[in-house]
C-alpha cells in the first residue's frame, strides 16, 4: 500500500488550535511605518487610471498573491499587534436616511427543509415586506451575541474571517408596500435588521430590464476592516467573505423559491453608481504602507451585483449596454446619508489597494446572461442530514475554534457532503455551475479540493482529491506527484469524482481540505478581474461546507491562514497554474463553556 511521506505537517495551517494566527507571529512593520513620514501619494482609485497591458496586469496580481503567502519561516506582512483602540466598528450606518425596520420571522414555521432545496426549489413567494424580512434574516442578519467577562460581540448568519465583516449589502428594488412607495436603493443594517433608504429610483428601471418579481442585491467591501488585523493578506479574506455572502444569499433566496444570478456583465463603475458609493471621497494610494488618520480608507469597494428572481421564470436576456446607460443616471439621484466613521487611526497596506485597482472589472457588453436549468444534487445517504429546516440551520451555524480529536463520521455521510459540493449537481461530468448555490456564478468551476481524511469510518486515512471540473483532470494528474494513485475509493458513488492519492494521517477533525484554484490560466484566458472571483467561488464552497457540517451534526471552520507553498509541495505543484486559496476543517467542535450565548434580537446596545 502506497504511503505519502510526511515531509510537511498536515494540515498545513497556523491557527493555534484552529484560531486565526497570532499577530505576534506576523512580521512587524518597518521602523518607518511605526513613525511614518508624510505619505507620498502616487496613484488614485478612479476610472481614469491608465490601463497597462494584460501581461503587466497579470504580473501585478501574481506579485500580490506571492507576496501575501505564509511560509514556515516568513509571514505575509501584518501589524505587530492588535490596536484595540482603533478596532473598526463592525457596523456601517448611514446617518440621517429613513430607516425601515424589517420583521422578525418565526424560527422555522414557514421554512423548507434544508435537504429538500438540493432537489428542487419551492414555488416562488411574492416580494413583500414579510418575504424580504425573511430573506435578510436568513442570509445577512445577526444570529447571536456572545459574551464573556467584559467582552460582548455579535455573530452573523454569513461568516467572516476574524468576525470582522468587511462585506456590506444593498438592495435595489421595485416598490415594496410598507417599505417604500417607489423603487429604491437601501443599505441593509444587520444590527437593527432594518433598511436605510438611500435614494428613490426611476419607476421604469425594473420593468425595462428585469422579470416581474425581481430585485437586486449588491455587495461591497471595506478593506480596512480586515486589514486592521490581517495586514496585506486581507484582500484575500475580503473576497472569501464576498463568496460566503453570495452563498448565504443564494440559500436564503432558494428557501423563498427565488433563483440568484450574478450580473457579471456590469463593471466596477456601474456597481459604484448603482449602490451610491460615489459618495465616498477618492482614496489615494501611497507608495508604501503608512499609518495615520486616513479617513478615506474606510470607503466601500463595489464587488458584485446579484439578480434575485422567481424560480421558474422563463428565459430572458439582459441588455448590458442599455442597463449601463440607465445606471449612469443614478449619479444624478438624491442620495441620502453620510457614512459613519469606523476608526480614528488607520494603517494603509498599499498593495491591497493597488491590487484592487488592477483587478477592477470593466463593463463587458458581450457578456451573455445564461439561464441555466436547475440541477439537483446527488444523494447517497438519505439519513445523513438531520431533519432540519433551512432557517434553523443557517441561524445556528458557528465557526469551530477547536476540534475534539474524537468525533468521526460515516463514509456515506462524507460522500453525501461532497456530493453537495459539486458545481454541476447530479451529472456524469462536472464543469458548469448548475447546482445550488453554485448556480449563482456564471463561469465554469475553477476550484478543486484536496482532502486530508482523518476520521471517516470506512475510509483509510490519507490524501484525496475532489475534481470539480472534469476538463482539468488530465492536467491535474500531470501537475501533481507522479506516484499518486488517482483511484476511486471504496463505496464512492459513480457520480462523485473523488480519488484517493495516498495514505497519511493528521489533525483532530474528521477531515480537512484545501481549495486549489486553476489560477494563472484562468487569469490569462478570462482576465485578471477573475482573481477575486476565484476567492468568491471558494467562499461559496465554504458556505456549503459550513451548512453540511452542521446538518450532519458536526461543525466546521474556514481557515484563510495556511502555509501556501508547503501545501503545493505536498501535492507536487510548481508554478502558478494551481494555487491553494482557502482551507476548511470539519469535525466535532470543542465548546468553550466560558462563553455565554445571547439572542440576536434584541441585542446589547454596543457596536463592538
Amino acid at each position: 500500500m502506497q504511503t505519502i511521506q510526511r515531509k510537511f505537517p498536515l494540515p498545513l495551517y497556523n491557527h493555534h488550535r484552529l484560531l486565526r494566527p497570532s499577530t505576534t507571529l506576523l512580521r512587524p512593520l518597518t521602523a518607518n511605518l511605526r513613525n511614518p513620514p508624510p505619505p507620498r501619494f502616487t496613484m488614485s482609485i478612479s476610472s481614469s487610471t491608465v490601463q497597462e497591458n494584460s501581461e503587466e496586469l497579470l504580473s501585478q496580481v501574481l506579485t500580490y498573491h506571492n507576496q501575501t503567502k505564509h511560509s514556515f519561516t516568513n509571514y505575509a506582512r501584518g501589524p505587530r499587534g492588535l490596536d484595540w483602540a482603533n478596532q473598526p466598528n463592525p457596523f456601517r450606518r448611514y446617518i440621517s436616511p429613513p430607516l425601515r425596520p424589517l420583521l422578525h420571522p418565526p424560527n422555522s414555521d414557514d421554512s423548507p427543509l434544508y435537504d429538500s432545496l438540493f432537489n428542487s426549489l419551492p414555488p416562488p413567494k411574492p416580494i413583500t415586506k414579510s418575504t424580504i424580512s425573511e430573506f435578510f434574516y436568513d442570509s445577512l442578519a445577526l444570529s447571536a451575541w456572545k459574551s464573556t467577562g467584559f467582552s460582548t460581540w455579535s455573530l452573523r448568519v454569513n461568516p467572516s474571517s476574524g468576525n470582522l465583516h468587511p462585506t456590506e449589502a444593498y438592495i435595489i428594488s421595485p416598490p415594496i408596500e410598507s417599505i417604500s412607495d417607489s423603487g429604491f436603493v437601501a443599505h441593509y443594517a444587520p444590527k437593527e435588521h432594518s433598511l436605510e433608504i438611500r435614494t428613490q429610483i426611476p419607476s421604469g428601471f425594473f420593468t425595462n430590464f428585469f422579470p416581474n418579481g425581481s430585485f437586486l442585491i449588491g455587495f461591497s467591501s471595506i478593506f480596512w476592516r480586515e486589514a486592521w488585523k490581517y495586514g496585506e493578506r486581507a484582500f484575500r479574506y475580503c473576497n472569501h467573505d464576498v463568496g460566503h455572502a453570495i452563498g448565504a444569499v443564494s440559500m436564503a433566496a432558494a428557501g423563498m423559491g427565488w433563483d440568484v444570478k450574478l450580473l457579471d456583465g456590469l463593471g466596477h463603475d456601474e456597481l459604484k453608481k448603482l449602490m451610491g458609493l460615489e459618495i465616498y471621497p477618492e482614496f489615494k494610494i501611497p507608495s508604501r504602507p503608512v499609518k495615520g488618520n486616513l479617513n478615506s480608507i474606510e470607503f466601500e469597494h463595489p464587488d458584485c451585483l446579484l439578480l434575485v428572481f422567481p424560480n421558474g421564470t422563463g428565459e430572458f436576456d439582459i441588455n448590458y449596454k442599455n442597463l449601463s446607460m440607465a445606471i449612469s443616471e443614478f449619479s444624478k439621484l438624491d442620495w441620502k446619508g453620510e457614512p459613519n466613521s469606523l476608526s480614528k487611526e488607520h494603517i494603509c497596506w498599499d498593495i491591497i489597494y493597488r491590487t484592487s485597482e488592477t483587478v477592477k472589472k470593466p463593463l463587458t457588453l458581450d457578456t451573455k446572461f445564461i439561464m441555466n436549468r436547475f440541477a439537483r444534487s446527488g444523494n447517497c445517504n438519505e439519513n445523513s442530514h438531520v431533519n432540519i429546516t433551512l432557517r434553523e440551520l443557517v441561524r445556528k451555524r458557528r465557526s469551530a475554534v477547536d476540534m475534539d480529536g474524537v468525533t468521526s463520521i460515516e463514509r456515506n455521510t462524507f460522500y453525501q457532503i461532497l456530493l453537495h459540493c459539486l458545481p454541476s449537481g447530479f451529472q456524469d461530468k462536472q464543469k458548469r455551475q448548475l447546482g445550488l448555490p453554485f448556480r449563482a456564478m456564471d463561469w465554469d468551476s475553477e476550484v478543486h479540493c484536496v482532502l486530508f481524511v482523518h476520521r471517516v469510518v470506512g475510509l483509510p486515512k490519507g490524501l484525496y482529491f475532489l475534481v470539480r471540473n472534469d476538463e482539468h483532470f488530465d492536467d491535474l494528474k500531470k501537475a501533481t506527484r507522479s506516484d499518486f494513485k488517482w483511484e476511486k475509493p471504496e463505496g464512492c458513488p459513480s457520480e462523485l469524482p473523488l480519488y484517493e492519492l495516498g495514505r497519511a494521517d493528521s489533525s483532530d477533525g474528521c477531515f480537512s481540505l484545501g481549495m486549489v484554484a486553476h489560477l494563472e490560466p484562468t487569469l490569462r484566458n478570462k482576465g485578471v478581474w477573475m482573481y477575486p472571483r476565484l476567492f468568491w467561488e471558494t467562499g461559496v464552497l465554504g458556505q456549503v461546507l459550513y451548512l453540511e457540517a452542521h446538518a450532519v451534526g458536526v461543525s466546521a471552520t474556514g481557515i484563510g491562514c495556511f502555509f501556501d507553498n508547503p501545501v503545493h509541495d505536498v501535492l507536487g505543484l510548481t508554478g502558478s497554474n494551481y494555487q491553494s486559496l482557502y482551507h476548511f476543517t470539519v469535525g466535532g467542535p470543542v465548546v468553550d463553556k466560558r462563553i455565554m450565548s445571547l439572542p440576536a434580537y434584541p441585542g446589547p446596545g454596543v457596536d463592538a
